[in-house]
């Protein structure tokens, strides 16, 4: 591809990491991540504390300086991009202002954005209307994560980056959130959002990113990611005495739960450990066999990465 070619390419991705490293001391904390995002995408950002989360949005808001390979922002550099008002962050370090209202600091956010959007809009959007005349150190922490939502969402910005976005909200909160996310997306917007909410990746995200020591360990929507853990859930009821270890020697488990005279176990071959169930002389009643979650299948990827590690 010529040079021409691959800046028209950079330009019509929002993200492009091009085998990008970081290091902190010994400790390599990004190691050659290769991945780009496209417009109007919705992307979750997984991975165990120490996968490299924070750090990979760090470089794409351009806080931290890639050791090698590049980083750009639709075909430009993360600070030329922040600069020109298309990123929207939203992040969990750093502090609110005091001793200032809601409005005022929405309002400063607006006249700081090159592109802004009417103060009353981002209040509406990020259910501060309210509240808006209140110090901001008297928010509870719900609360303040609306705020920074509106400081992320101040202006027309085309990447929205978000870090853990709906801890502390309650439910209604969340739900409105996210349904705020999906009409920022549906108008064409790139939404990417690092979270320890699963079942908020599994429901909200177009794709999912897992990343582990710094690698991309899976990439794909949720049905995807859950495929690939290849392992199914199997619960069944068995009356009289449970046998543990009968059951955690039967072929293909990863991993066994016994509750009472309820059984739930993780199987990478569904139909080998049913079949030798039975071979037990056993008779389950209430047999159920059903795909993972998204958490069940991140464990059972990180786990299995760990393993080849190990």
């Amino acid at each position: 591809m010529t040079t021409s070619a691959t800046t028209a390419a950079a330009r019509r991705q929002a993200v492009l990491f091009d085998n990008v490293a970081k290091s902190y001391g010994t400790v390599r904390a990004v190691d050659g991540l290769s991945l780009a995002l496209h417009p109007g995408e919705t992307v979750a950002l997984l991975g165990p504390n120490g996968a490299g989360k924070s750090t990979t949005l760090d470089l794409l808001l351009g806080l931290r300086t890639p050791d090698s390979g590049s980083v750009e922002v639709f075909g430009t550099t993360p600070r030329e991009a922040i600069v020109a008002g298309r990123v929207g962050a939203m992040l969990q370090s750093g502090g609110l202002m005091e001793e200032v209202t809601v409005r005022e600091l929405v309002e400063l956010a607006c006249a700081l954005h090159p592109r802004p959007h009417p103060v009353d809009r981002v209040l509406a959007q990020a259910g501060l209307t309210r509240i808006a005349g209140r110090k901001v150190d008297k928010l509870s922490g719900g609360q303040e994560q609306r705020v920074r939502f509106a400081l992320a969402t101040a202006g027309d910005s085309e990447l929205i980056v978000l870090d853990e976005p709906t801890t502390g909200m309650d439910v209604t909160s969340r739900q409105a959130f996210w349904a705020t996310m999906r009409e920022q997306a549906d108008e064409g917007r790139t939404v990417l959002f690092a979270t320890h909410y699963l079942e908020e990746a599994d429901a909200i995200a177009d794709r999912v990113l897992v990343l582990h020591r710094g690698r991309l360990l899976a990439d794909g929507t949720a049905a995807e990611i859950k495929a690939k853990a290849g392992a199914r859930k199997v619960s069944f009821d068995l009356d009289g005495a449970v046998d543990e270890a009968r059951l955690t020697a039967l072929p293909a488990v990863n991993s066994l739960e016994i509750s009472g005279r309820t059984v739930r176990l993780s199987s990478r071959d569904a139909d080998a450990t049913v079949h030798a169930l039975y071979a037990l002389g056993l008779y389950p009643r209430n047999l159920e066999v059903a795909g993972l979650g998204l958490e069940q299948a991140f464990v059972a990827l990180t786990q299995a990465e760990e393993a080849k590690a190990a």
